[in-house]
């Protein structure tokens, strides 16, 4: 009878694994962030490439690492405030996985948001990236896309960035 005990207890415990949430799924409240724009504005549009990584190879390639992933939208003026128009992450192949926000919205001088991609969160691959659109007023200089990748496993991190390109 002890033993059976014993068995169902370790079952209970073994078994009791809590489930992770995929916050990448729940991001920021964008909508707070919404500004109406003028169709007939002054302002310069811009389009930007970032490669993000939500896993890399590890060994060879049929061994893959899961990374943490924030992408941080920076307005590097002191002065004026910028726009930021769609961010839109796609995978490996192209696909696009989720579009952020496809409105415009406001970062306020040196003003900094993110994007957290999550450890658990492989849609995007080994290849994903952001589009970013963003508009901003004449002389302002360009707003700065960056990924930070980081994953650590008992005392092991790992850590890397990308800088975006303009494409537009």
């Amino acid at each position: 009878m002890k033993l059976l005990q014993l068995l169902f207890i370790a079952l209970i415990v073994f078994s009791c694994e809590t489930k992770k949430e995929n916050t990448s799924l729940n991001p920021e409240n964008w909508s707070k962030r919404a500004i109406e724009l003028k169709a007939n504005d002054s302002l310069e549009y811009g389009k930007s490439y970032l490669s993000i990584y939500s896993q890399i190879y590890s060994l060879t390639e049929h061994t893959k690492h899961n990374l943490t992933s924030m992408v941080s939208m920076r307005n590097t003026s002191d002065k004026d405030t910028i726009y930021l128009l769609r961010a839109e992450y796609y995978d490996t192949h192209g696909k696009s996985v989720r579009k952020y926000f496809d409105y415009p919205i406001y970062l306020s001088p040196m003003e900094t948001t993110e994007i957290v991609i999550d450890e658990i969160d492989v849609s995007g691959g080994t290849g994903s990236n952001f589009i970013f659109e963003w508009k901003i007023p004449n002389d302002c200089p360009e707003p700065l896309f960056e990924g930070i990748m980081t994953s650590t496993m008992g005392q092991q991190g790992l850590s890397f960035t990308t800088q975006a390109k303009r494409i537009k």
